[in-house]
């Protein structure tokens, strides 16, 4: 057996046993790293420590310690009637308010996980405090920051049409945009109805003077409240069993936890200052292209240093065991990258005789590596792999290039990409294993169903 198909059996057998025992995915990958990286792969510590994603658990940490002062101060709940108030009341509109606006931050050239993660932790604190479902606003915020991700000016366009001029392949920017923004807008509105979008409709509005809840609704949300820490429910393990509470003690709960009028949430110091701190991380971000993770760890400390009081606990509310799971997956997959089973795979397919297969099988490895790892990476590499078979003419390069770009981002939703990541740690108030799980079987729905109907509609035609 090659070390490379090795190494995707050991992958497997890691989803297996953390689906059914009660272990953390993260430290069952970081174990399956050392295992297959020394005893398959030959790789040393520096080696199999390439694949960690630095990075991203920086990112992860910063924004959610940044956010959870920012909850800790009622910056979160403030901002939450501001939005309830831009929209008269409207709670439906708010997801696609969510989604207009990761998917201008992109368009004019922020980074998606930057987007995400700017975006992510208010959209999902509206959502905790007003019953919606967090798939349904995780999904709208990513699904918007990938709709305009492929800007001509945008930084995925950027790369996407820099390869294809460096391969010398026929391009068009424009249609790689609208591809992208068609693809996740339907899917976004697809969502929106499953998730229970109807539903904000026909409930109307908030107001101040039912103290901010649905109208016409009983309770807030049906999810755990939180119990002081936000990590005691761990992605990848089975929380400790809790006895129901009673109907009495539920409606208490719900009464306690339902929002105040907004004139009960003055401006105070500490609020100015997180608002004009996530000012601060929008501008670093978008304008001196500073990391997010870093900027907004930095923030956070500041705060917490000049108002300690009220951010004691935030670095408790950091999402632990989802920076674990995340970081764990990805640093097995830098493994796999570092011992070629990624390039391995993509020439198998390039290989093949048949052009239209080749093509849908691309697709195909597109979103299911790029699930579990750097979106752009896949797009560089699989792109000049379709390049012999888009020589021979069969293939129309501008939907090929069109359908591997969207294959390969959106299945970001994934709890183990960068954003799915950042939309499961921004969620507060959640059951977090029963949130990973649900955004683990919606990426798994994307990627078994995106790249065959992206294939259909740009690659069959024969686009360009």
């Amino acid at each position: 057996m090659s070390p490379e198909l090795i190494s995707i059996l050991v992958l497997a057998v890691v989803f297996v046993i953390a689906t059914t025992r009660s272990i953390n995915m993260g430290a069952l990958a970081f174990a399956a790293a050392f295992a297959v990286g020394t005893l398959v792969a030959d790789l040393d510590a520096d080696g199999i420590f390439a694949g960690f994603p630095g990075d991203l658990f920086v990112v992860l940490v910063g924004v959610t310690y940044l956010f959870a002062v920012a909850r800790s101060n009622g910056t979160t709940d403030w901002l939450v009637h501001a939005s309830v108030r831009l929209v008269r009341g409207r709670v439906a509109l708010i997801p696609w308010v969510m989604f207009a606006l990761t998917g201008a931050l992109t368009a004019i050239g922020a980074v998606s996980p930057a987007a995400v993660a700017i975006v992510a932790p208010i959209a999902l604190s509206f959502a905790a405090r007003y019953g919606i479902s967090p798939l349904l606003m995780g999904a709208m915020v990513v699904h918007g920051a990938q709709g305009g991700g492929f800007s001509p000016i945008s930084i995925y366009g950027s790369i996407v049409n820099g390869i294809v001029e460096r391969e010398k392949l026929p391009g068009n920017e424009v249609t790689l945009f609208l591809a992208s923004l068609i693809v996740n807008l339907v899917i976004a509105a697809v969502v929106f109805v499953a998730c229970g979008g109807l539903r904000l409709w026909r409930q109307g509005s908030v107001t101040e003077a039912d103290g901010g809840t649905l109208k016409g609704r009983g309770e807030l949300r049906d999810q755990p409240q939180p119990t002081g820490t936000g990590t005691t429910t761990d992605p990848g393990t089975h929380p400790s069993p809790t006895p129901s509470p009673s109907p009495t003690t539920t409606a208490t709960a719900t009464r306690e936890t339902a929002p105040a009028p907004a004139s009960s949430l003055p401006l105070t110091p500490p609020r100015i200052a997180t608002l004009l701190s996530l000012v601060a991380l929008v501008v670093a971000v978008l304008v001196f292209d500073l990391d997010a993770g870093l900027t907004a760890i930095t923030l956070a400390v500041v705060l917490s240093a000049v108002w300690p009081d009220d951010s004691r606990k935030a670095v408790g509310e950091i999402a632990w065991p989802t920076v674990l799971l995340i970081c764990g997956v990805l640093t097995y997959v830098g493994v796999l990258d570092e011992m070629g089973t990624i390039t391995w795979a993509g020439e198998g397919v390039g290989g093949i005789g048949v052009p239209l297969l080749a093509a849908v099988l691309l697709c195909y490895i597109g979103a299911i590596v790029s699930a579990f790892a750097s979106s752009v990476g896949i797009m560089g590499a699989l792109i000049p792999l379709a390049v012999p078979f888009l020589a021979q003419g069969e293939i129309g390069a501008v939907g090929m290039v069109a359908a591997l770009a969207v294959s390969a981002t959106v299945v970001d939703v994934s709890p183990f990409s960068t954003n799915g990541a950042l939309v499961l740690a921004a969620a507060p108030d959640v059951d977090r294993e029963r949130f990973f799980r649900q955004l683990m079987v919606y990426g798994g729905i994307v990627v078994a169903v995106v790249p065959a109907v992206v294939w259909l509609l740009m690659v069959v035609p024969g686009w360009g």
